[in-house]
């Protein structure tokens, strides 16, 4: 037996098509508080690139329009980069930083072994895909000090070479430049001796503790094998230089945290000596 529906049928119609006001919604306007921020975040972009291009490019006037000062303080630390790595001269060595101390044990002056804190940082980045920043502060100090050095005639040098390990030092031994009768100007040196010598400081105070009474530091570079003897399997690479100051007393600088740097040191210095 057939049973008749009575059912009506539906009309989908007008639910299945939407009307024209309901298919295009107008996105609400941004307010003033989006555009703000927008409009910073394109105003830094431009200054980043202009800021990077200036940086990057070879040195002209237009470096003076912000000025070197204020494009150094936005580059660096986190975004310094230059051609070093390109010809025509490429990076070809290696910089160490090397520091010991003399440490006050039970009333006695007791000098430490040699720690390459170049070692210590770069087993931070070795082999680790986030490397941190801190892996390359001993590389860059040594690199400026080297510079610096460098330039020095040998009756300066001969003057680094000395102790200067009482308070006050510094003064000292601008005044033992100063007797010199001629010679190349020594600011540019002594900024890096201060820095390096604030630097070797943090690394003593990290791994021999508070009773650090002189640091002493030394940087190397040592030059890869020559790009002419690269295939040939006996090339060894040439003697290390060395640029040995005299005994030190420590520098920190305001705000310095002696504890944050030394958690961090100590802990992977612990680890490479393990």
């Amino acid at each position: 037996m057939t049973t008749k529906r009575n059912e009506d049928p539906v009309d989908m119609t007008e639910d299945a098509t939407p009307s024209a006001s309901a298919a295009v919604r107008p996105y609400p306007k941004p307010t003033w508080v989006v555009r703000l921020i927008a409009l910073i975040a394109c105003l830094f972009c431009l200054w980043h690139v202009a800021a990077s291009f200036l940086w990057i490019a070879p040195p002209s006037a237009l470096r003076e329009i912000p000025t070197q000062k204020v494009l150094s303080a936005y580059m660096l630390p986190m975004f310094g980069q230059s051609w070093s790595v390109f010809a025509p001269e490429p990076i070809n060595g290696d910089y160490h930083f090397n520091v010991r101390a003399v440490i006050d044990v039970d009333g006695e002056d007791v000098t430490t072994g040699w720690v390459s804190a170049t070692d210590v940082e770069l087993s931070m980045i070795r082999y680790n895909l986030f490397p941190p920043r801190a892996g390359i502060q001993s590389t860059e100090v040594a690199s400026g000090l080297a510079g610096a050095y460098n330039k020095l005639n040998a009756e300066q040098q001969a003057v680094v070479a000395l102790d200067f390990a009482k308070d006050g030092w510094e003064d000292w031994m601008v005044g033992s430049f100063d007797k010199l009768e001629d010679g190349p100007s020594t600011v540019t040196y002594m900024e890096q001796e201060h820095l390096s010598t604030a630097y070797a400081t943090q690394v003593a105070y990290a791994i021999w503790g508070s009773d650090v009474l002189q640091v002493q530091y030394r940087v190397s570079r040592q030059n890869v094998v020559p790009f002419a003897e690269r295939n040939d399997a006996a090339a060894q690479r040439p003697e290390p230089s060395m640029s040995t100051t005299g005994w030190r007393a420590p520098v920190e600088e305001p705000g310095q945290s002696r504890d944050n740097f030394g958690d961090v040191f100590r802990a992977q210095f612990e680890r490479t000596q393990g």
